[in-house]
């Protein structure tokens, strides 16, 4: 547990996708946060696991998909500022979440920039299967892929000025709203992809690219027109 903020140093890389105690030998182990979460330019956080989407790293069954969901909680807020690239899964975060900036430039081909270089993929930056406690913010990204999805979001979402290289990118969807939320002026515009998804519920309003008229071929790019949005 860190009792106060924990912070990402410029180009550094914190790894807290596991879920068993290694020390005890027995039980679960978590990553718990009292207050803000601040990740540094070129830096990278990799928070939360959980089965087939983002395995945890110590689940025995990972290469099958995996059985362990990780228990992280932030207090406070996770604010990434020119970040390599946030991943988010499965975690609480009891108020904000925005990642401004960064994204280690829009490219899916090798070389891969930093710690990405180690894992051996292109730069990315997702949001799945978390609680969020205030806004969502994704804006001004670079990079190969970017996407959002199954998150409940309390306050609202916002994705705007986003560029990706993988022409799969830009999936935000089935994310429940309980504000409004609104995407402009990414690219690509937000779509199905290849995520077999379904539509975000919204209890405000929906602008732009992610706007309750918006349709997009769920699969793309030939499957039946399925709208982004949809009032709930």
């Amino acid at each position: 547990m860190i009792k106060g903020d924990l912070i990402l140093a410029p180009g550094s890389a914190l790894n807290a996708t596991f879920a068993l105690n290694d020390v005890a030998g027995t039980g679960t182990s978590s990553l718990t946060v009292k207050g803000d979460v601040k990740v540094g330019s070129g830096a990278l956080l990799a928070m939360g696991c959980e089965p087939n989407f983002s395995p945890c790293t110590d689940d025995p069954n990972a290469g099958t998909g995996g059985t362990l969901t990780g228990q992280n909680k932030v207090f406070g807020s996770v604010r990434a500022f020119q970040a390599l690239g946030v991943l988010l899964h499965a975690s609480t975060i009891k108020r904000s979440v925005s990642v401004l900036g960064g994204g280690g430039a829009e490219s899916c081909n090798p070389p891969f920039p930093g710690v990405f270089a180690d894992l051996g993929s292109p730069p990315f930056t997702d949001a799945e299967d978390n609680s969020i406690g205030g806004n969502l913010t994704m804006a001004g990204l670079h990079s190969c892929w970017l996407g959002a999805l199954r998150n409940s979001v309390r306050g609202s979402v916002l994705v705007a000025g986003n560029s990706m290289a993988d022409p799969d990118a830009m999936e935000i969807l089935a994310n429940l709203v309980r504000g409004s939320i609104a995407c402009f002026k990414n690219s690509p515009a937000v779509q199905y992809g290849d995520s077999a998804s379904s539509p975000n519920q919204v209890r405000g309003h929906a602008f732009g690219q992610c706007g309750f008229n918006v349709r997009q071929p769920n699969p793309a790019p030939n499957g039946p027109l399925s709208p982004i949005s949809v009032k709930v």
